[in-house]
């Protein structure tokens, strides 16, 4: 029986990563993030000091974007200067493919997990946002910033994660039509939202 997949993408600094990790937690799913660009790294042979500085952001190459009439191309396709971004994005693709494969189920954090799982049955995509300005508090706190350093690095990172995922799937990043389930943390929680989505998956 295959069980439920949850994709989270998140406001920066309203609390998605450590939701997904409390949920993987509680359901006994494993739970996917960064150690996707270790899992990344493994299969394409690349360093993974190189894959973070290219993980969650669009590639910038306007004139190979124009060339390939497209930003999407086949997953494992390879061709000569396609940007490190884009070797990036479709070798994690192809593993979070391999992972629905397996039908264990899972918690994936970002890397346009939502649109590259579209097809899978059992498939929860989960949005998390807050309040500005209870991120900003959040991201002062955890990594002790000035609140102007706060949210420049909220707006900066949002408009990152925009970008990437615009970019890669057509759509439009944070869309309602994108997502089954909308939270925001600032009104129920780390523990409310955590308990939010454990109903939504037992209704799957």
């Amino acid at each position: 029986m295959e069980k439920c997949i949850v994709t989270i993408a998140r406001q920066y600094g309203s609390g998605g990563r450590e939701i997904g990790q409390i949920l993987a937690e509680r359901t006994g799913l494993k739970f996917y993030d960064k150690d996707l660009i270790t899992m990344a790294a493994q299969k394409s042979g690349l360093s993974k000091e190189v894959l973070d500085s290219a993980d969650e952001k669009a590639a910038n190459s306007l004139l190979y974007t124009l060339a390939l009439g497209s930003s999407m191309y086949p997953l494992g396709a390879e061709a000569l200067h396609v940007p490190l971004n884009d070797k990036l994005f479709n070798v994690q693709s192809e593993i979070i493919k391999e992972i629905a494969l397996r039908k264990e189920g899972a918690i994936i954090v970002g890397r346009c997990s939502d649109y590259v799982l579209a097809d899978y049955p059992k498939l929860l995509r989960v949005f998390i946002a807050a309040d500005f300005d209870y991120r900003v508090k959040n991201i002062m706190d955890k990594h002790s910033l000035k609140e102007s350093q706060a949210k420049d690095l909220i707006v900066k990172t949002d408009k990152r994660r925009a970008n990437y995922y615009n970019y890669y799937t057509g759509g439009k990043w944070a869309k309602v039509d994108n997502y089954d389930l909308i939270i925001s943390t600032d009104k129920i929680g780390t523990e409310g939202s955590v308990k939010l989505i454990q109903t939504y998956m037992d209704m799957l």
